[in-house]
Protein backbone atom coordinates (compact mmCIF):
# COMPACT_ATOMS: atom_id res chain seq x y z
CA UNK A 1 0.00 0.00 0.00
CA UNK A 2 1.34 3.42 -0.86
CA UNK A 3 1.95 5.92 1.92
CA UNK A 4 -0.81 8.39 2.62
CA UNK A 5 1.38 11.39 1.83
CA UNK A 6 2.03 9.94 -1.62
CA UNK A 7 -1.67 9.19 -2.00
CA UNK A 8 -2.60 12.78 -1.18
CA UNK A 9 -0.10 14.08 -3.68
CA UNK A 10 -1.55 11.82 -6.37
CA UNK A 11 -5.14 12.74 -5.60
CA UNK A 12 -4.36 16.44 -5.66
CA UNK A 13 -2.98 16.01 -9.15
CA UNK A 14 -6.25 14.61 -10.39
CA UNK A 15 -8.04 17.92 -10.79
CA UNK A 16 -5.22 19.90 -12.41
CA UNK A 17 -3.99 19.73 -16.02
CA UNK A 18 -1.28 17.14 -16.47
CA UNK A 19 1.02 19.68 -18.10
CA UNK A 20 1.11 21.65 -14.84
CA UNK A 21 0.79 18.77 -12.36
CA UNK A 22 4.46 18.65 -11.42
CA UNK A 23 4.30 22.29 -10.28
CA UNK A 24 1.27 21.78 -8.02
CA UNK A 25 2.04 21.98 -4.31
CA UNK A 26 0.28 19.79 -1.77
CA UNK A 27 -1.79 22.03 0.54
CA UNK A 28 -0.66 21.97 4.16
CA UNK A 29 -2.69 20.38 6.89
CA UNK A 30 -3.18 23.74 8.57
CA UNK A 31 -2.88 24.22 12.30
CA UNK A 32 -2.91 21.31 14.72
CA UNK A 33 -5.03 18.42 13.52
CA UNK A 34 -6.94 20.46 10.97
CA UNK A 35 -7.62 18.95 7.57
CA UNK A 36 -7.85 21.35 4.65
CA UNK A 37 -10.94 21.61 2.47
CA UNK A 38 -8.85 20.77 -0.60
CA UNK A 39 -7.66 17.56 1.02
CA UNK A 40 -11.23 16.66 1.97
CA UNK A 41 -12.49 17.41 -1.54
CA UNK A 42 -9.99 15.22 -3.35
CA UNK A 43 -10.21 12.41 -0.80
CA UNK A 44 -13.99 12.42 -1.14
CA UNK A 45 -13.91 12.20 -4.94
CA UNK A 46 -11.39 9.35 -4.86
CA UNK A 47 -13.51 7.53 -2.30
CA UNK A 48 -16.68 7.95 -4.36
CA UNK A 49 -15.30 5.81 -7.17
CA UNK A 50 -14.74 2.96 -4.74
CA UNK A 51 -18.21 3.40 -3.29
CA UNK A 52 -19.92 3.22 -6.69
CA UNK A 53 -18.23 -0.10 -7.31
CA UNK A 54 -19.75 -1.55 -4.13
CA UNK A 55 -23.22 -0.02 -3.95
CA UNK A 56 -26.13 0.22 -6.42
CA UNK A 57 -26.85 3.82 -7.35
CA UNK A 58 -30.50 4.48 -8.16
CA UNK A 59 -31.05 5.14 -11.86
CA UNK A 60 -34.05 7.47 -11.62
CA UNK A 61 -33.49 11.00 -12.97
CA UNK A 62 -36.71 12.30 -11.42
CA UNK A 63 -35.76 11.20 -7.90
CA UNK A 64 -32.15 12.29 -8.38
CA UNK A 65 -33.27 15.74 -9.49
CA UNK A 66 -35.75 16.04 -6.59
CA UNK A 67 -33.12 15.16 -3.99
CA UNK A 68 -30.50 17.44 -5.56
CA UNK A 69 -32.82 20.44 -5.58
CA UNK A 70 -33.74 19.83 -1.94
CA UNK A 71 -30.09 19.51 -0.91
CA UNK A 72 -29.14 22.74 -2.66
CA UNK A 73 -32.12 24.53 -1.10
CA UNK A 74 -30.94 23.45 2.35
CA UNK A 75 -27.30 24.14 1.51
CA UNK A 76 -28.12 27.80 0.96
CA UNK A 77 -28.97 28.08 4.65
CA UNK A 78 -26.41 25.58 5.98
CA UNK A 79 -23.02 26.64 7.26
CA UNK A 80 -21.07 24.85 4.56
CA UNK A 81 -17.52 25.79 3.76
CA UNK A 82 -17.36 23.21 0.97
CA UNK A 83 -19.92 24.09 -1.71
CA UNK A 84 -18.76 21.58 -4.34
CA UNK A 85 -21.37 18.96 -3.55
CA UNK A 86 -21.91 15.51 -5.02
CA UNK A 87 -25.30 13.94 -4.25
CA UNK A 88 -25.96 10.23 -4.67
CA UNK A 89 -29.14 8.22 -4.07
CA UNK A 90 -28.43 4.61 -3.14
CA UNK A 91 -30.91 1.96 -4.29
CA UNK A 92 -31.47 0.42 -0.87
CA UNK A 93 -34.65 -0.01 1.20
CA UNK A 94 -32.94 0.59 4.54
CA UNK A 95 -32.95 3.89 6.43
CA UNK A 96 -29.50 5.38 6.00
CA UNK A 97 -27.75 8.57 4.99
CA UNK A 98 -24.16 9.73 5.12
CA UNK A 99 -21.72 12.44 4.27
CA UNK A 100 -18.03 12.10 3.62
CA UNK A 101 -15.33 14.76 3.49
CA UNK A 102 -15.29 16.70 0.26
CA UNK A 103 -19.01 17.37 -0.08
CA UNK A 104 -20.26 13.84 -0.75
CA UNK A 105 -23.87 13.45 0.41
CA UNK A 106 -25.61 10.11 0.10
CA UNK A 107 -29.05 8.90 1.07
CA UNK A 108 -30.75 5.53 0.70
CA UNK A 109 -33.98 5.55 -1.28
CA UNK A 110 -35.53 3.72 1.69
CA UNK A 111 -35.54 7.03 3.58
CA UNK A 112 -37.79 8.50 0.88
CA UNK A 113 -40.15 5.56 1.30
CA UNK A 114 -40.19 5.70 5.12
CA UNK A 115 -40.54 9.46 5.58
CA UNK A 116 -44.16 10.59 5.46
CA UNK A 117 -43.62 14.26 4.60
CA UNK A 118 -41.04 16.34 2.78
CA UNK A 119 -40.09 18.00 6.09
CA UNK A 120 -39.31 14.59 7.59
CA UNK A 121 -37.25 13.54 4.59
CA UNK A 122 -35.40 16.85 4.32
CA UNK A 123 -34.58 16.74 8.04
CA UNK A 124 -32.25 13.80 7.35
CA UNK A 125 -30.53 15.78 4.60
CA UNK A 126 -30.28 18.88 6.82
CA UNK A 127 -28.77 16.82 9.63
CA UNK A 128 -26.14 15.32 7.34
CA UNK A 129 -25.35 18.72 5.84
CA UNK A 130 -24.75 19.99 9.39
CA UNK A 131 -22.28 17.16 10.03
CA UNK A 132 -20.56 18.10 6.79
CA UNK A 133 -20.48 21.81 7.55
CA UNK A 134 -19.04 21.24 11.01
CA UNK A 135 -16.54 18.67 9.68
CA UNK A 136 -17.67 16.27 12.39
CA UNK A 137 -16.52 13.17 10.54
CA UNK A 138 -13.00 14.45 10.14
CA UNK A 139 -12.79 15.85 13.67
CA UNK A 140 -14.16 12.64 15.21
CA UNK A 141 -11.59 10.54 13.37
CA UNK A 142 -8.52 12.78 13.39
CA UNK A 143 -8.91 13.71 17.07
CA UNK A 144 -8.29 10.09 18.03
CA UNK A 145 -4.93 9.95 16.27
CA UNK A 146 -1.60 11.54 17.03
CA UNK A 147 -1.22 12.93 13.52
CA UNK A 148 -3.53 14.18 10.76
CA UNK A 149 -2.12 11.57 8.38
CA UNK A 150 -2.99 8.70 10.72
CA UNK A 151 -6.45 10.16 11.18
CA UNK A 152 -7.02 10.43 7.45
CA UNK A 153 -5.85 6.86 6.94
CA UNK A 154 -8.38 5.67 9.51
CA UNK A 155 -11.03 7.82 7.89
CA UNK A 156 -10.44 6.23 4.49
CA UNK A 157 -10.69 2.73 5.91
CA UNK A 158 -14.05 3.44 7.54
CA UNK A 159 -15.84 5.67 5.06
CA UNK A 160 -17.10 2.89 2.78
CA UNK A 161 -18.23 0.78 5.75
CA UNK A 162 -20.44 3.60 7.00
CA UNK A 163 -22.00 4.30 3.62
CA UNK A 164 -22.87 0.70 2.76
CA UNK A 165 -24.38 0.07 6.22
CA UNK A 166 -22.17 -2.81 7.20
CA UNK A 167 -23.90 -5.31 9.50
CA UNK A 168 -20.77 -5.47 11.65
CA UNK A 169 -21.80 -4.00 15.00
CA UNK A 170 -18.24 -3.00 15.82
CA UNK A 171 -18.23 -0.66 12.84
CA UNK A 172 -21.00 1.39 14.41
CA UNK A 173 -19.24 1.64 17.74
CA UNK A 174 -16.09 2.85 16.06
CA UNK A 175 -17.82 5.55 14.03
CA UNK A 176 -20.51 6.82 16.34
CA UNK A 177 -20.59 10.61 16.65
CA UNK A 178 -20.33 12.06 20.10
CA UNK A 179 -23.65 13.13 21.72
CA UNK A 180 -22.51 16.73 21.40
CA UNK A 181 -21.96 16.37 17.65
CA UNK A 182 -25.38 14.76 17.24
CA UNK A 183 -27.06 17.54 19.20
CA UNK A 184 -25.12 20.14 17.23
CA UNK A 185 -26.20 18.58 13.90
CA UNK A 186 -29.83 18.38 15.02
CA UNK A 187 -29.85 22.04 16.03
CA UNK A 188 -28.16 23.29 12.87
CA UNK A 189 -30.36 21.07 10.73
CA UNK A 190 -33.52 22.45 12.33
CA UNK A 191 -32.25 25.99 11.75
CA UNK A 192 -31.52 25.16 8.10
CA UNK A 193 -35.00 23.68 7.68
CA UNK A 194 -36.71 26.79 9.04
CA UNK A 195 -34.46 29.14 7.07
CA UNK A 196 -35.20 27.24 3.86
CA UNK A 197 -38.95 27.56 4.36
CA UNK A 198 -39.39 23.94 5.46
CA UNK A 199 -41.14 22.81 8.64
CA UNK A 200 -38.49 22.69 11.42
CA UNK A 201 -40.68 20.17 13.21
CA UNK A 202 -39.69 17.58 10.61
CA UNK A 203 -36.66 16.51 12.67
CA UNK A 204 -38.66 15.46 15.75
CA UNK A 205 -41.26 13.82 13.52
CA UNK A 206 -38.65 11.83 11.58
CA UNK A 207 -36.90 10.77 14.77
CA UNK A 208 -40.24 9.46 16.03
CA UNK A 209 -40.75 7.53 12.79
CA UNK A 210 -37.24 6.10 13.11
CA UNK A 211 -37.89 5.10 16.72
CA UNK A 212 -40.96 3.17 15.58
CA UNK A 213 -38.94 1.53 12.79
CA UNK A 214 -36.19 0.62 15.25
CA UNK A 215 -38.67 -1.38 17.34
CA UNK A 216 -39.00 -3.82 14.45
CA UNK A 217 -35.31 -4.75 14.44
CA UNK A 218 -33.62 -7.30 16.64
CA UNK A 219 -30.45 -6.84 18.70
CA UNK A 220 -28.49 -5.73 15.64
CA UNK A 221 -30.10 -2.60 14.14
CA UNK A 222 -28.93 -1.07 10.84
CA UNK A 223 -25.70 0.94 10.86
CA UNK A 224 -27.42 4.31 10.70
CA UNK A 225 -29.26 3.69 13.97
CA UNK A 226 -25.98 2.84 15.67
CA UNK A 227 -24.13 5.91 14.40
CA UNK A 228 -27.18 8.15 14.98
CA UNK A 229 -28.88 6.73 18.10
CA UNK A 230 -32.52 7.76 18.62
CA UNK A 231 -33.57 8.51 22.20
CA UNK A 232 -36.65 10.07 23.74
CA UNK A 233 -34.52 12.95 25.01
CA UNK A 234 -33.20 13.61 21.52
CA UNK A 235 -36.75 13.75 20.17
CA UNK A 236 -37.83 16.10 22.97
CA UNK A 237 -34.84 18.37 22.40
CA UNK A 238 -35.56 18.51 18.66
CA UNK A 239 -39.19 19.41 19.31
CA UNK A 240 -38.20 22.12 21.79
CA UNK A 241 -35.75 23.56 19.26
CA UNK A 242 -38.41 23.59 16.54
CA UNK A 243 -40.88 25.34 18.85
CA UNK A 244 -38.51 28.29 19.09
CA UNK A 245 -39.43 29.24 15.52
CA UNK A 246 -42.65 31.22 15.32
CA UNK A 247 -45.08 30.74 12.48
CA UNK A 248 -44.49 27.01 12.00
CA UNK A 249 -44.70 25.94 8.37
CA UNK A 250 -47.26 23.30 7.49
CA UNK A 251 -47.10 22.74 3.77
CA UNK A 252 -47.84 19.66 1.71
CA UNK A 253 -45.45 18.74 -1.05
CA UNK A 254 -47.16 16.92 -3.88
CA UNK A 255 -43.82 16.34 -5.61
CA UNK A 256 -42.43 14.57 -2.54
CA UNK A 257 -45.42 12.23 -2.40
CA UNK A 258 -45.03 11.46 -6.12
CA UNK A 259 -41.36 10.61 -5.63
CA UNK A 260 -42.29 8.48 -2.63
CA UNK A 261 -44.70 6.55 -4.87
CA UNK A 262 -41.90 5.97 -7.38
CA UNK A 263 -39.61 4.59 -4.69
CA UNK A 264 -42.36 2.39 -3.24
CA UNK A 265 -42.96 0.94 -6.70
CA UNK A 266 -39.25 0.20 -7.13
CA UNK A 267 -39.32 -2.05 -4.05
CA UNK A 268 -42.33 -4.14 -5.18
CA UNK A 269 -41.09 -7.10 -7.21
CA UNK A 270 -44.36 -8.22 -8.84
CA UNK A 271 -46.14 -5.86 -11.21
CA UNK A 272 -49.53 -7.37 -10.34
CA UNK A 273 -48.75 -6.83 -6.66
CA UNK A 274 -47.82 -3.22 -7.39
CA UNK A 275 -51.08 -2.61 -9.23
CA UNK A 276 -53.08 -4.10 -6.35
CA UNK A 277 -51.10 -2.07 -3.80
CA UNK A 278 -51.74 1.27 -5.47
CA UNK A 279 -55.38 0.47 -6.25
CA UNK A 280 -55.97 -0.12 -2.55
CA UNK A 281 -54.14 3.10 -1.58
CA UNK A 282 -56.10 5.08 -4.16
CA UNK A 283 -59.48 3.71 -3.06
CA UNK A 284 -58.71 4.77 0.53
CA UNK A 285 -58.84 8.40 -0.61
CA UNK A 286 -57.41 11.25 1.42
CA UNK A 287 -54.02 12.89 0.90
CA UNK A 288 -52.50 9.74 -0.58
CA UNK A 289 -55.09 9.35 -3.36
CA UNK A 290 -53.22 11.38 -5.98
CA UNK A 291 -49.74 9.88 -5.40
CA UNK A 292 -51.38 6.43 -5.27
CA UNK A 293 -53.04 7.15 -8.61
CA UNK A 294 -49.65 8.19 -10.01
CA UNK A 295 -48.07 4.98 -8.72
CA UNK A 296 -50.92 3.00 -10.26
CA UNK A 297 -50.34 4.73 -13.61
CA UNK A 298 -46.67 3.74 -13.52
CA UNK A 299 -47.49 0.13 -12.61
CA UNK A 300 -50.18 -0.09 -15.30
CA UNK A 301 -47.78 1.32 -17.89
CA UNK A 302 -45.12 -1.18 -16.94
CA UNK A 303 -47.64 -4.01 -17.21
CA UNK A 304 -48.90 -2.87 -20.61
CA UNK A 305 -52.34 -1.73 -19.44
CA UNK A 306 -52.02 1.46 -21.40
CA UNK A 307 -55.69 2.34 -21.95
CA UNK A 308 -56.39 2.54 -18.23
CA UNK A 309 -53.11 4.32 -17.60
CA UNK A 310 -54.07 7.02 -20.14
CA UNK A 311 -57.52 7.41 -18.61
CA UNK A 312 -56.14 7.87 -15.12
CA UNK A 313 -53.44 10.29 -16.25
CA UNK A 314 -55.69 12.51 -18.39
CA UNK A 315 -57.26 14.54 -15.53
CA UNK A 316 -53.88 14.95 -13.85
CA UNK A 317 -52.35 16.32 -17.04
CA UNK A 318 -55.33 18.64 -17.51
CA UNK A 319 -55.04 19.92 -13.95
CA UNK A 320 -51.27 20.54 -14.20
CA UNK A 321 -50.28 20.61 -17.91
CA UNK A 322 -46.73 21.85 -17.22
CA UNK A 323 -45.99 19.36 -14.45
CA UNK A 324 -42.81 17.60 -15.59
CA UNK A 325 -43.55 14.43 -13.60
CA UNK A 326 -46.92 13.97 -15.31
CA UNK A 327 -45.48 14.93 -18.70
CA UNK A 328 -42.83 12.22 -18.45
CA UNK A 329 -45.49 9.72 -17.36
CA UNK A 330 -47.47 10.46 -20.53
CA UNK A 331 -44.33 10.19 -22.66
CA UNK A 332 -43.57 6.80 -21.11
CA UNK A 333 -47.04 5.56 -22.06
CA UNK A 334 -46.32 6.61 -25.67
CA UNK A 335 -42.94 4.84 -25.57
CA UNK A 336 -44.52 1.67 -24.17
CA UNK A 337 -47.02 1.79 -27.05
CA UNK A 338 -44.13 2.30 -29.52
CA UNK A 339 -45.55 5.76 -30.31
CA UNK A 340 -42.07 7.26 -30.26
CA UNK A 341 -42.78 10.34 -32.35
CA UNK A 342 -45.60 11.38 -30.00
CA UNK A 343 -43.30 10.93 -27.01
CA UNK A 344 -40.51 12.87 -28.70
CA UNK A 345 -42.79 15.79 -29.60
CA UNK A 346 -44.07 15.97 -26.01
CA UNK A 347 -40.61 15.83 -24.46
CA UNK A 348 -39.01 18.25 -26.93
CA UNK A 349 -41.73 20.76 -26.04
CA UNK A 350 -41.05 20.19 -22.35
CA UNK A 351 -37.31 20.64 -22.80
CA UNK A 352 -37.85 23.85 -24.78
CA UNK A 353 -39.70 25.21 -21.75
CA UNK A 354 -37.15 23.87 -19.24
CA UNK A 355 -33.75 23.77 -21.01
CA UNK A 356 -31.23 21.40 -19.49
CA UNK A 357 -33.78 19.69 -17.24
CA UNK A 358 -32.22 16.36 -16.29
CA UNK A 359 -35.31 14.09 -16.17
CA UNK A 360 -36.72 15.51 -19.40
CA UNK A 361 -33.36 15.16 -21.16
CA UNK A 362 -32.90 11.53 -20.14
CA UNK A 363 -36.50 10.70 -21.06
CA UNK A 364 -36.08 12.34 -24.47
CA UNK A 365 -32.85 10.43 -25.05
CA UNK A 366 -34.65 7.16 -24.37
CA UNK A 367 -37.47 8.16 -26.72
CA UNK A 368 -34.93 8.98 -29.44
CA UNK A 369 -33.34 5.57 -28.90
CA UNK A 370 -36.72 3.82 -29.06
CA UNK A 371 -37.44 5.62 -32.33
CA UNK A 372 -33.97 4.69 -33.64
CA UNK A 373 -32.99 8.36 -33.90
CA UNK A 374 -29.55 7.56 -32.57
CA UNK A 375 -27.69 10.56 -33.98
CA UNK A 376 -30.03 12.93 -32.14
CA UNK A 377 -29.67 10.90 -28.95
CA UNK A 378 -25.88 11.10 -29.31
CA UNK A 379 -25.96 14.88 -29.73
CA UNK A 380 -28.40 15.35 -26.83
CA UNK A 381 -26.51 13.15 -24.38
CA UNK A 382 -23.08 14.41 -25.41
CA UNK A 383 -24.12 17.94 -24.51
CA UNK A 384 -25.83 16.81 -21.33
CA UNK A 385 -22.77 14.86 -20.18
CA UNK A 386 -20.91 18.15 -19.77
CA UNK A 387 -23.52 19.26 -17.24
CA UNK A 388 -23.58 15.87 -15.48
CA UNK A 389 -20.06 14.45 -15.82
CA UNK A 390 -20.41 12.21 -12.76
CA UNK A 391 -23.57 10.42 -13.90
CA UNK A 392 -22.42 6.88 -14.66
CA UNK A 393 -25.82 5.86 -16.05
CA UNK A 394 -25.66 8.72 -18.56
CA UNK A 395 -22.20 7.68 -19.79
CA UNK A 396 -23.34 4.06 -20.20
CA UNK A 397 -26.37 5.12 -22.26
CA UNK A 398 -24.25 7.49 -24.34
CA UNK A 399 -21.68 4.76 -25.07
CA UNK A 400 -24.47 2.42 -26.22
CA UNK A 401 -25.91 5.11 -28.51
CA UNK A 402 -22.50 5.93 -29.99
CA UNK A 403 -22.03 2.26 -30.74
CA UNK A 404 -25.26 2.37 -32.76
CA UNK A 405 -24.05 5.38 -34.75
CA UNK A 406 -20.58 3.85 -35.21
CA UNK A 407 -19.08 6.85 -33.45
CA UNK A 408 -16.18 4.76 -32.22
CA UNK A 409 -14.14 7.67 -30.91
CA UNK A 410 -17.02 8.90 -28.80
CA UNK A 411 -17.98 5.40 -27.70
CA UNK A 412 -14.52 4.55 -26.40
CA UNK A 413 -14.29 7.82 -24.50
CA UNK A 414 -17.77 7.44 -23.00
CA UNK A 415 -16.98 3.86 -21.98
CA UNK A 416 -13.83 5.13 -20.28
CA UNK A 417 -15.79 7.66 -18.20
CA UNK A 418 -18.32 5.00 -17.21
CA UNK A 419 -15.61 2.52 -16.21
CA UNK A 420 -13.68 5.15 -14.25
CA UNK A 421 -16.74 6.25 -12.31
CA UNK A 422 -17.21 2.62 -11.29
CA UNK A 423 -13.58 2.16 -10.25
CA UNK A 424 -12.68 -0.04 -13.24
CA UNK A 425 -9.60 1.99 -14.11
CA UNK A 426 -7.77 -0.66 -16.13
CA UNK A 427 -10.80 -0.92 -18.44
CA UNK A 428 -11.06 2.88 -18.60
CA UNK A 429 -7.45 3.17 -19.75
CA UNK A 430 -7.91 0.32 -22.24
CA UNK A 431 -10.91 2.13 -23.74
CA UNK A 432 -8.89 5.33 -24.11
CA UNK A 433 -6.08 3.36 -25.77
CA UNK A 434 -8.67 2.24 -28.31
CA UNK A 435 -9.80 5.85 -28.71
CA UNK A 436 -6.22 6.85 -29.50
CA UNK A 437 -6.26 4.31 -32.32
CA UNK A 438 -9.17 6.05 -34.06
CA UNK A 439 -8.30 9.68 -33.24
CA UNK A 440 -8.06 11.75 -36.41
CA UNK A 441 -5.95 14.72 -35.31
CA UNK A 442 -3.20 15.68 -32.89
CA UNK A 443 -5.41 17.82 -30.66
CA UNK A 444 -7.78 14.91 -30.02
CA UNK A 445 -4.88 12.55 -29.38
CA UNK A 446 -3.35 14.93 -26.85
CA UNK A 447 -6.67 15.32 -25.06
CA UNK A 448 -7.04 11.53 -24.82
CA UNK A 449 -3.45 11.13 -23.64
CA UNK A 450 -4.08 13.67 -20.91
CA UNK A 451 -7.11 11.70 -19.78
CA UNK A 452 -5.06 8.49 -19.74
CA UNK A 453 -2.50 10.17 -17.48
CA UNK A 454 -5.35 11.28 -15.23
CA UNK A 455 -6.64 7.72 -14.86
CA UNK A 456 -3.13 6.36 -14.33
CA UNK A 457 -2.76 8.73 -11.39
CA UNK A 458 -6.08 7.58 -9.92
CA UNK A 459 -4.89 3.97 -10.01
CA UNK A 460 -2.24 4.75 -7.43
CA UNK A 461 -4.70 6.58 -5.21
CA UNK A 462 -7.20 3.72 -5.39
CA UNK A 463 -4.76 1.39 -3.61
CA UNK A 464 -5.45 3.20 -0.35
CA UNK A 465 -9.18 2.47 -0.58
CA UNK A 466 -8.83 -1.28 -1.04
Amino acid sequence: MIKLSKFLAIVLLLMVPVAHAKNYKLPGFGEGNAVSLDQEYYLGRAWLMSFRRQSPILDDPLIQSFVEHLVYRLAETSRLKERRLEIIVVDNESISAFTTPGGIIGIHSGVLKTAQTRAQFSSILAHELAHLGRQHFVKETVSRRKSPEAGLAALLRKMVLVAVSSPDASTGRGLRYSPQYEKDADGLGIYAQASAGLDPGGTAEMLTVMQEELAGYGPLPPEYFRTHPVTQKRIADAQAEADRFSGRIHEASREFQLMRARVTLSFIQSNDEAIAHFREKRSAGGRQAVPAQYGLILALTSGGYLKEAKQLLAPMREFAPENIVYKIAEANIHVKASEFESAIALLEDGLARAPGNHPLTMSLANAYIGGERYAEADELLSGHSRRHPSDAHLWKLLADVQGKTENLLGMYQSQAEYFALNDALERAIASLDQALGVARNQITSERISTRIAYFEAIKGAAEVLR
